[in-house]
């Protein structure tokens, strides 16, 4: 039997990359992820990658990353797949409370699963799209995240751009840019809808299921969005860590670009983006 060379990546070879990247002590910091990006054999995997973060930011850094637990949300909002109306009452019935130290994330990622188990990290007590924050600024930014609006200005994303924060978007697209969210909000455009939701949360100590609504959640066009930023703008700095591409920039800058986009091309790229 022959052994075969692969390629690997330590976690002193993440620290360096990262570092390289843009990554600095003290940052406040969303990353966003995906292991396979990488293209090669971590050691220690996604414990790997959560060790170099935290190195590279130092306790003196805040690093942050979603960890939505989405199954827990109003089924009639289901779409991947959908399910038929008359199986929505028994899911709204039967879901489980979200509990943040242990209601395991929802199509996150290992990378992210990992970090919300570390000691230290804080989780937010929103039960479909929580965050979570390690570091100097934890507490600020997983604290008192609202129920409706989840991800605008009283959340996670909001306060990351009251501490001037980063995006770090690690083998992935805008596509998974939640700050762009915080766009969303912002912005005004013909034919903006609420959408209603609802999750199994504690209240008072009861199970009770809880509708809450976001003004927006459009998504479809945060790849053309993010294309033109990076193409109208100096702002994003691009390097590689494996096979990964890794793309770095302040968060404020891109919402406040974000929020003029959407204000000058919906509700035409929707469409456009749906084609």
């Amino acid at each position: 039997m022959t052994s075969t060379n692969i390629p690997f990546l330590t976690t002193e070879d993440l620290i360096d990359g990262f570092r390289q990247a843009g990554l600095f002590a003290g940052q406040t910091v969303i990353v966003h992820t995906s292991m396979k990006a990488f293209g090669c054999y971590l050691i220690g995997g996604e414990q790997a990658v959560v060790d170099a973060l935290m190195a590279a930011l130092t306790p003196q850094g805040t690093l942050v990353m979603p960890t939505h637990s989405a199954d827990n949300s109003d089924p009639s909002t289901w779409r991947k797949p959908p399910l038929p109306p008359e199986q929505w009452d028994l899911i709204r019935q039967h879901m489980p409370p979200y509990r943040p130290e242990s209601t395991p994330t929802n199509r996150m990622g290992r990378i992210n699963e990992c970090f919300r188990s570390y000691p230290g990290v804080l989780r937010s007590a929103h039960p479909a799209f929580s965050l979570a924050a390690w570091g100097q600024h934890a507490a600020f930014v997983s604290a008192n995240q609202a129920l409706d609006n989840s991800v605008a200005e009283q959340s996670p994303i909001g306060r990351i751009y009251d501490l001037d924060g980063w995006v770090c978007l690690m083998g992935v697209g805008h596509d998974h840019n939640t700050s762009l969210h915080l766009a969303d909000y912002r912005a005004r455009w013909l034919g903006k809808m609420p959408e209603y939701n609802g999750s199994a949360m504690w209240v008072d100590g009861k199970r009770q299921w809880v509708t809450y609504y976001d003004e927006s959640v459009v998504a479809e066009d945060f790849e053309m969005l993010g294309s033109d930023f990076e193409a109208e703008t100096d702002a994003v700095k691009i390097t590689m860590v494996g096979a990964a591409v890794l793309r770095v920039m302040r968060q404020r800058v891109l919402v406040d670009y974000a929020v003029r986009w959407m204000e000058a091309h919906r509700p035409a790229s929707l469409r456009r983006s749906q084609a």
